[in-house]
């Protein structure tokens, strides 16, 4: 199995910062794109961002030029820089991976969560 381990969220005010971390481990042979989704209560979850394993990016329109999503492949962590958050950011956060346990494994893994709220 890959398990995802999340880390960095919090309470922070607007116009604040927050950096998210997401560790892939297990038995694992390749980790493919990595991302992070995110849902507020009475909301479905959406894509906030996510990376390939080459660095490719995309972001949803609401975080461009706010959020900066990379990634270390040697260590199998992705990372969410959130910067200006606001209010409206408020939600749980989930890490998200295409990983595979041998060749041709390809399976889509999801992390526990982790709370960010944007108040004051």
């Amino acid at each position: 199995q890959v398990q995802l381990v999340e880390s960095g969220g919090g309470l922070v005010q607007p116009g604040g910062s927050l950096r998210l971390s997401c560790a892939a481990s297990g038995s694992i042979f390749k980790i493919n794109t990595m991302g992070w989704y995110r849902q507020a209560p009475g909301k479905q979850r959406e894509l906030v961002a996510r990376i390939t394993s080459d660095g490719r990016t995309n972001y949803a329109d609401s975080v461009k030029g706010l959020f900066t999503i990379s990634r270390d492949n040697a260590k199998n962590t992705v990372y969410l820089q959130m910067n200006s958050l606001k209010p409206e950011d408020t939600a749980v956060y989930y890490c998200n991976a295409y990983g595979s346990r041998y060749p041709g494994d390809v399976r889509e893994y999801w992390g526990q969560g982790t709370q960010v709220t944007v108040s004051s």
